[in-house]
This record gives structure tokens, C-alpha cells and sequence, in this order.
């Protein structure tokens, strides 16, 4: 595949997402679209702070 083809490509695929992103943040699904990233980042936070106590738990301490 030629070097023209794969930049085609990639512009398509950037063009629709950009296209879906300007879908889900319009209208009345902006504020849902907006409330469900919110949540899901929060929850990704707790899980990253969980995963880094946890680790902190199992290091070794040498005397």
C-alpha cells in the first residue's frame, strides 16, 4: 500500500470521528455524552489510585 493510500486513510478516519464527536456532543446528547465521560474518568481515577496503593503494599522492605 502506497504512501498516498495510507494518508487517505488516515484523513477518513480522523474526518469521521471528528464527525461522531460533533454527533455526541450536540443536542441533548451533549450534557449525557458530557456525564458519562465525567463518571467514567472518575472511575478510572479510583481504579488508578487503588492499583497504586495496592502496589505499595507488596514491596519488600529489607532490614
Amino acid at each position: 500500500m502506497g504512501a498516498t493510500k495510507k494518508i487517505a486513510i488516515g484523513l477518513g478516519l480522523a474526518g469521521g470521528a471528528a464527525l461522531f464527536t460533533a454527533w455526541l456532543l450536540s443536542g441533548s446528547r451533549g450534557q449525557k455524552t458530557k456525564e458519562f465521560l465525567a463518571k467514567k474518568a472518575q472511575d478510572l481515577k479510583e481504579t488508578l489510585k487503588k492499583e497504586k496503593d495496592s502496589n505499595d503494599e507488596n514491596e519488600v522492605h529489607y532490614i
